[in-house]
């Protein structure tokens, strides 16, 4: 799917959005709930399918948008890899960085069986719908990453020891992978049946871009220094004799394939995202059309994504884990020290959800009927006003968290004792808070979800 195709699908995703009425004299639909006063910009009449609706736009948009941003990164990367020069190097990694930045608030699309989790092919090659797990995900965005397959590791992370692969990974064995292309790097994707074993996605990027943050301590005093990887401008050169991995001069060779290493592993995540775009591409995508027409199922599944994502994966296995054993081999983007946008993109996207609104990367606002406006029509306003605050003060406390990473505290330094624990405490307080109000919601629209708190073991 090609940036032009993508263009007028957003055209006509945005159509179908804007059928949704602003507030002042409402839209009535099938099934339209009278009841609400229009109020607070809230039509009198929402319903559950114009939810829905909504709910699959913006889906496809920020998909979208997560495309766009991966193709133009891909298009760094190869300025770069052609002349690896200190100045692309840096443009690598901003492209990098920016193209998370939509990724980030599409998590919440996760844990309801739809193409970003459960999309498989069928005997004739048609894309369908599996079992949960089926979909790329994993290979789009999984970590922890066992980098050691990949290329050169140091032999102690953080105190920990390494696994010992630092000899023998892809990049460095010619015999084993003469050529790494994205048919090498997708076979060896979990190789062994290890997932730590992530050859591919987005990390694996992050990886070759920035190395391994070794996290030294400058001070003597045990506090992480507050730098990301360290990876130099040299692991990439192909200039006879100034090639590196890390601090030891390799054969030319080497480099070279460390970039084709690159450029594959970013064509193999345009080409994963592409399957996702296309199913929910407005009317033609095969999972857009049943999503909308999907009734309470969809619309259980909205809620059920937005409190999976809140409780078990961002607050649990993405926060408190890092927290408790205060490793940074267990943060989300423990390379670039990226994982404090991680945090606020995925709350932002759980929030991006609930009131029908997201902020495209060129700044045009895909918006519609949202969640919000259907317990107020539904007779629930002051639960509605109750979810709506615990998510800002979600916002409030990741944006703190944020903040404290932008101005030279990141994430890995935050979850140190005697640093700042408390500001990521304060985050994992309010996702379970809203947790709860999510789990309400469900229960007094009476629809029916698969359980919201299942995706972790931790206990906060």
């Amino acid at each position: 799917m090609n940036k032009t195709s993508i263009s007028i699908a957003l055209v006509l995703a945005l159509s179908l959005t804007a059928c949704i009425d602003d507030g002042e004299d409402g839209q009535q639909g099938a099934d339209g709930a009278a009841g609400a006063d229009g109020t607070d910009g809230v039509s009198v009449y929402v319903t559950r399918d114009d939810v829905v609706t909504s709910n699959a736009n913006i889906a496809y948009a920020a998909y979208a948008d997560s495309l766009i941003s991966a193709q133009s990164m891909r298009d760094v990367l190869e300025a770069f890899v052609a002349e690896p020069t200190e100045s692309n190097f840096t443009a690598a990694k901003q492209a990098w960085l920016d193209s998370r930045e939509p990724y980030g608030q599409t998590e919440v699309y996760r844990f309801r069986v739809g193409p970003i989790d459960a999309l498989t092919t069928d005997e004739a090659g048609e894309y369908i719908l599996g079992e949960e797990g089926d979909g790329p995900e994993g290979r789009i965005n999984a970590w922890p990453l066992g980098e050691a397959l990949i290329d050169y590791v140091a032999d102690t992370v953080d105190g920990d020891e390494g696994d010992g692969l630092s000899g023998s990974n892809i990049i460095a064995d010619t015999t084993t992978y003469p050529i790494i292309d994205a048919a090498t790097i997708s076979e060896l994707f979990e190789y062994e049946g290890e997932e730590a074993n992530v050859t591919t996605g987005y990390h694996a990027i992050e990886f070759l871009l920035w190395g391994q943050d070794l996290n030294a301590d400058l001070t003597g005093t045990g506090s992480r220094d507050a730098t990301a990887g360290q990876r130099t401008v040299s692991d990439f050169t192909n200039v006879s004799g100034e090639c590196t991995s890390g601090s030891d001069i390799v054969a030319d060779e080497i480099c070279t394939r460390r970039g084709d290493y690159l450029l594959a592993a970013a064509d193999v995540l345009i080409d994963d995202l592409t399957t996702v775009v296309e199913a929910w591409e407005p009317v033609t995508g095969f999972h857009y059309a049943d999503f909308v027409a999907g009734g309470d199922t969809s619309l259980a599944l909205i809620f059920e994504g937005m409190g999976r994502l809140s409780y078990g994966e961002l607050a649990g296995e993405r926060i408190n884990i890092a927290l408790t054993t205060d490793s940074q081999e267990d943060e989300h983007s423990c390379f670039s020290d990226n994982t404090h946008r991680d945090i606020f993109l995925n709350a932002k996207g759980v929030q991006n959800s609930f009131n029908a609104s997201y902020t495209r990367i060129d700044g045009e606002v895909v918006e519609g009927a949202s969640p919000y406006d259907l317990l107020v029509v539904e007779g629930e306003p002051e639960l509605a006003n109750n979810l709506r605050a615990a998510l800002e003060a979600t916002m409030a406390a990741a944006t703190v968290i944020d903040t404290k990473a932008e101005t030279g505290t990141p994430f890995d330094n935050l979850i140190q004792e005697g640093i700042a624990q408390e500001n990521v405490v304060a985050v994992i307080q309010a996702l379970d808070t809203q947790t709860g109000y999510i789990e309400d919601s469900i229960d007094a629209l009476g629809i029916t979800t698969n359980d919201i708190y299942q995706d972790t073991e931790e206990e906060f």
